[in-house]
């Protein structure tokens, strides 16, 4: 890459803090709209930095039992439940059966959720990432992210089409679980502490006896300035350091606008273009009923969802040309097809689940939705067994399965 990437980057960095200065000068919304454009370009910058992507860690762990990344995972989850918990205290102090916090990604619980946790964690597997991790790529110059993207708005129109149904036959009766609601805040939260820490405790013994490689540049001395510098723009940052951003992050931007959700603009683009052309039903039988990722057509498309995801390409285009990571390729027709077909499935999943691993799975889980953890488990599933599927048919072009 040239060595002037880095000033692009900064300036790209310089613009998305003018515009934000300008869009809080709004009367409508525009502090709002100023601080998840920022959130969003911080994001980017953290999921770029750290290769923060639900699918790429699960791949660690399923192909080379690495449990760095999922350790991860369980921290933004831990350090996302303790923040969301100090602030839904305050909103909603006494929860109660039937009384659920506006906003807050909180679902249906159903056979239709595990359908979608599964279709979403196979469309990881064919496509290479989950949709938070392809709007990232995207900034990097990934060749099959676009596609994704493309296919996922598909995948949300065919989610459309078959949403009807679903909700007659699984969803309308399903029940909505808020744990708070039922244990109070103090033992939800003890109980997702503690099943994230048996979590945590079962991987870390991938750590036994192993060592891993040092980080880029660490030789034990504390760096100057201009040398800790350097090396935030070099390699990657830590697992943990993602981690805990990203469930920083997670826990604060709730304070000022909806919890992270990656699938809301992009599904409602969908469902705009869809409804012009007839492609879908009239009527979405209690969908705009439900918390999570909305879809329904807004007045205006600059809302803090299309915000926060500007800020997050933007926040990981600069993060990518600051540390020369920024490398595109013309794509290929197996570039096309992976992107197009894992697009759909993780377009349907996260249409049907009502959110995708940022909104359902990571802002569900940290408020205590059962919703959440279902819909995780259900991805964490089809991403063992489609790996699982493609190292053998690996195995069996090498001739080593008879």
């Amino acid at each position: 890459m040239s060595l002037v990437s880095p000033w692009i980057g900064a300036a790209l960095a310089g613009a998305v803090i003018w515009l934000a200065y300008r869009l809080q000068a709004l009367a409508a919304g525009g502090r709002t709209l100023a601080f998840a454009l920022l959130a969003g370009a911080v994001l980017g910058l953290v999921l770029q930095r750290s290769r923060f992507c639900f699918y790429c860690h699960a791949r660690d762990w399923f192909d080379r039992r690495d449990p760095r990344g999922l350790l991860a995972i369980v921290l933004a989850l831990a350090v996302g439940s303790v923040g969301s918990t100090v602030v839904l205290g305050g909103w909603v102090p006494n929860p109660v059966p039937g009384q659920l916090p506006p906003d807050m990604h909180i679902g249906p619980v159903s056979a239709a959720l595990v359908a979608a946790g599964l279709a979403f964690g196979a469309g990881m597997v064919v496509s290479g990432s989950c949709i938070s991790a392809h709007w990232y790529r995207l900034a990097e110059g990934s060749a099959v992210s676009p596609f994704a993207l493309v296919g996922a708005a598909l995948g949300f129109v065919l989610g459309f089409k078959t949403w009807n149904p679903l909700y007659s036959a699984q969803i309308a009766d399903a029940p909505v679980v808020w744990l708070p609601a039922h244990l109070g805040y103090g033992a939800a939260l003890a109980l997702q502490l503690g099943v994230l820490a048996l979590l945590a405790a079962w991987l870390w013994r991938g750590f036994a006896g192993r060592t891993w490689p040092a980080q880029a540049g660490g030789d034990g001395r504390v760096p100057s300035l201009g040398a800790a510098w350097r090396r935030l723009w070099t390699g990657r940052w830590p697992y943990w350091a993602g981690g805990l951003a990203v469930g920083l992050i997670g826990a604060l931007v709730i304070v000022r606008m909806r919890p992270l959700g990656v699938t809301a603009t992009l599904g409602g683009a969908a469902r705009s273009a869809a409804e012009r052309h007839g492609w879908i039903p009239e009527r979405l039988n209690g969908l705009d009923g439900f918390a999570g990722c909305a879809t329904a057509v807004p007045a205006t498309w600059l809302t803090p969802n299309a915000l926060l995801l500007a800020g997050i390409v933007a926040g990981s285009f600069a993060a990518a040309l600051a540390s020369r990571q920024f490398a595109p390729r013309w794509p290929t027709w197996r570039d096309a097809a992976r992107g197009l077909g894992g697009g759909v499935l993780l377009g349907w999943g996260a249409m049907t689940g009502l959110g995708c691993t940022i909104g359902t799975l990571f802002s569900g889980g940290m408020v205590g939705a059962l919703s959440g953890w279902v819909f995780g488990a259900a991805v964490f599933t089809a991403v063992g067994v489609g790996l699982a599927v493609l190292r053998w048919h690996a195995a069996r072009r090498a001739g080593q399965v008879v």
